[in-house]
C-alpha cells in the first residue's frame, strides 16, 4: 500500500500529496454524517460510487467549457485533481424547496421556485458553514465581487446543464452545493469547480414518485441509502466494474 503525505481530511474525503507538484489525489470514504442529529454511520460502497459519478459529471461539464479540478479517476476511490486554493464560500443553487430552506419559509418539500435561487454559506465545519451575504464575504475578503459574480455565473451554468442532464435519466436537480477554487497559471489566477459533484451534495429525486435518491437516505434515516446512490448510478450507466465494494484507502504519512 502505497504511503502518501496526508493533507487534509473531511467528513467524506481524504486529500493526499499528489505524484507530481500541483496535484492532490482525492479519496473517497464511506463515512456519512447526520446533519440533522449528528449520527455517524457507514454508507457501504457510497466512496465507489461517488468516485465513479463526480468522474462523469466532471468530465462531462468540462466537455461544455467550465474548468474544473478533476485530472482523471486512479482507481476505484481515488480520483487525480489539481491542486487549488479554495474560496472558503459554499454555493448552494436551489430549484425546489427541500430541507432547511422549506422550513425556513413554510415550503412544502418539492415546492418549484420561481426561479433557481442561489445561497451562500461560510466553509467552516466547526460552525456548521453558516448562511452569509455577499457583505459578510466582501468585507472579511473571502472572495471579490467579480469573484462572486464569475462563481454565481458558474454555478447557474452548472445548474442549466445538470438539470436538463439528469432529467434526461428521469432524476430532478432539487438542489446542489458547489465549491470553487483558485488556481495559478503562470501570472493569471483562475477559478475553477473543485470539491465533487455526487448524491452527497446534491439532491436528486425521482421525477415521477419523488422517491430522494441521495444524501438525504442517511440522513433522514430512511433506510437502505446504498440504494439510492446505486441508482443514480445505474440510471447514468457507471456503474463500477466490480460493483461498490470497498477498497483502503493509503496509508498517510506521519
Amino acid at each position: 500500500m502505497a504511503r502518501r503525505r496526508q493533507v487534509y481530511e473531511g467528513k467524506v474525503k481524504v486529500l493526499f500529496e499528489g505524484p507530481v507538484p500541483g496535484t492532490l489525489v482525492q479519496y473517497f470514504k464511506d463515512d456519512a454524517l447526520s446533519v440533522s442529529d449528528g449520527r455517524k454511520g457507514t454508507v457501504t460502497g457510497k466512496g465507489v460510487l461517488n468516485n465513479r459519478i463526480s468522474e462523469y459529471l466532471m468530465m462531462r461539464l468540462t466537455e461544455i467549457g467550465v474548468p474544473t479540478h478533476f485530472v482523471r479517476r486512479l482507481n476505484m476511490r481515488e480520483q487525480l485533481v489539481r491542486e487549488v486554493e479554495i474560496v472558503p464560500v459554499i454555493l448552494t443553487v436551489r430549484n425546489a424547496a427541500a430541507g432547511t430552506f422549506a422550513s425556513r419559509f413554510g415550503l412544502m418539500e418539492g415546492t418549484p421556485l420561481p426561479r433557481s435561487i442561489v445561497e451562500y454559506h461560510y466553509k467552516s465545519d466547526e460552525l456548521g458553514d453558516p448562511m452569509v451575504s455577499e457583505e459578510h464575504i466582501t468585507a472579511f475578503n473571502w472572495a471579490s465581487p467579480t469573484d462572486l459574480d464569475e462563481m454565481m455565473a458558474m454555478a447557474l451554468r452548472v445548474n442549466d446543464f445538470l438539470s436538463g442532464l439528469f432529467l434526461g435519466v428521469g432524476l430532478r436537480l432539487v438542489d446542489f452545493r458547489v465549491e470553487f477554487g483558485r488556481m495559478w497559471e503562470d501570472e493569471i489566477v483562475r477559478l475553477i469547480l473543485a470539491d465533487e459533484l455526487s448524491p452527497d451534495n446534491c439532491r436528486l429525486w425521482d421525477i415521477k414518485t419523488n422517491e430522494k435518491l441521495d444524501y438525504d437516505r442517511f440522513d433522514q434515516d430512511l433506510g437502505n441509502a446504498e440504494a439510492g446512490y446505486q441508482e443514480v448510478a445505474r440510471r447514468l450507466g457507471i456503474l463500477p466494474e466490480s460493483g461498490p465494494t470497498d477498497m483502503p484507502g493509503p496509508a498517510a504519512m506521519q
